[in-house]
């Protein structure tokens, strides 16, 4: 397989994780994604990620104190989450999500089960390891799409070496917690999370692979 192929067939091998084994995932191997992800471009070369990385004693400790405090307390995050998803984004995102709560059991018009499921987010989906990123408030948005590049070499890293991994924005919407949990500095954003482990195969939540745009939606040749 030539390597543009290679590269093709990782990025649709990928996919959101929402079920993971117990077994936890050697340190180095962890090390290993991370220092390869330190590649990707980034403006001016910045680099604005910063990682806390989790064993597995800190993220079940994590798992357990998070989902307690999401039943007491309200949405607030550094960085504005979006305001509306409208047309075709907002299609998209409902496929998405009955797509997850079909592939789980959950019937349309079941509140109670939805809530459920989205409250597996902040029980981390019994992920092993959790990574926390940050960037700096004074890089603004160049910096936070500087660290989507490296969230998103971080996801690819683990699907390479046969491991599971979810992006969490669900964490961010909980920012006091978390930068009172990790000491994050107020010159920082709490950004988003990562959950990674070995998939669960045979977890329900997995079951299921979302749809892609075709090109015609998302590019315009001049």
């Amino acid at each position: 397989m030539s390597q543009p192929e290679s590269f093709a067939a990782l990025l649709r091998a990928r996919a959101s994780c929402r079920g993971f084994l117990s077994e936890p995932v050697a340190h180095e191997v962890i090390a290993e994604v991370l220092r390869d992800a330190q590649h990707v471009p980034s403006w001016c070369n910045s680099q604005p990620w910063q990682v806390t990385a989790c064993g597995a004693e800190e993220t079940a400790q994590l798992a357990a104190a998070l989902y307690e405090h999401v039943g007491q307390a309200g949405h607030a995050s550094d960085i504005d989450f979006p305001s509306a998803y409208e047309d075709e984004y907002k299609a998209r995102r409902r496929d998405c999500g009955w797509q997850l709560y079909e592939a789980v059991g959950i019937e349309k018009g079941d509140r109670v089960g939805s809530a459920a499921q989205m409250r597996e987010n902040f029980r981390l989906f019994g992920a092993p390891h959790f990574l926390l990123i940050t960037t700096p408030k004074a890089l603004g948005p160049y910096g936070v799409l500087d660290c989507g590049a490296f969230v998103t070499a971080v996801l690819l890293g683990l699907e390479a070496r046969g491991l599971g991994g979810i992006a969490m924005a669900s964490v961010a919407g909980f920012a006091p917690f978390m930068r009172d949990w990790f000491d994050v500095g107020d010159d920082r954003d709490v950004l988003c999370g990562i959950a990674l482990g070995h998939p669960d195969c045979d977890a329900a939540a997995n079951r299921f692979r979302t749809t892609r745009a075709p090109e015609g939606e998302v590019v315009t040749w001049r």
